[in-house]
């Protein structure tokens, strides 16, 4: 999506500059929050808290990144969900923080094929992010874990930059049923697709 295209889509939804959040940590270049959030922190599940302290809901991701050229987009799941659950359109890059393990051990109490950590995350992402100065990093996983693991691995590795977790992610919280029906960007008309664009994923982002 282009800087002209978003603006066009709905310029009304530019956003001011607020979060209802804790205290949150300095930045370098000490910017206040750049998302308007409606995320209670306190509601928040343990596995969801982020060391920056900013949040962000899938509607309201898009409503940033539709309305602004100075927010990024970046999906933090497998290339396999990508490829065949779908991703933002959005999405300024593809980087894996977690990756499908080869020997696929499986996992009796969560019912999943086991996952191992990408060792490229973090370098990856200071590639990335080395000559970009984003008002805000929105980083979404499929419903807002992974992606709170993945914004404090990157404070740890002392990236400074203003990271998101998207709460909900892009497939959003498990309803009763056991459907992904409840929140998270699809559920929420964001735009996406199952068509991976070339230079979505850096080479070597995703190396088993």
């Amino acid at each position: 999506m282009t800087v002209f295209s978003r603006f066009l889509t709905a310029p009304a939804l530019a956003l001011g500059l607020a979060l209802t959040a804790p205290a949150l940590p300095v930045w370098a270049d000490n910017q206040p929050a750049a998302i308007d959030s409606s995320v209670v922190v306190a509601d928040l599940p343990d596995k969801k808290i982020n060391k920056t302290g900013l949040y962000v809901t899938a509607a309201e991701s898009i409503a940033a990144v539709t309305a602004r050229d100075d927010v990024l987009l970046v999906d933090i799941r497998s290339p396999e969900e990508a490829m065949f659950v779908g991703y933002a359109t959005a999405t300024d890059i593809l980087m894996p923080f977690k990756l499908v393990n080869p020997d696929h051990p499986y996992n009796a109490k969560k019912q999943i094929f086991g996952m191992m950590d990408n060792p490229d995350f973090v370098p990856q992402m200071k590639a990335f992010l080395a000559d970009r100065d984003p008002a805000a990093v929105l980083i979404i996983c499929r419903s807002g874990s992974r992606s709170a693991a993945a914004v404090d691995a990157l404070v740890e590795a002392g990236v400074t930059a203003p990271l998101y977790t998207v709460v909900d992610g892009f497939e959003g919280d498990m309803a009763k049923n056991g459907a992904r029906s409840v929140n998270g960007w699809k559920n929420a008309g964001g735009d996406w697709t199952y068509k991976i664009r070339e230079g979505l994923m850096p080479q070597g982002a995703a190396t088993n």
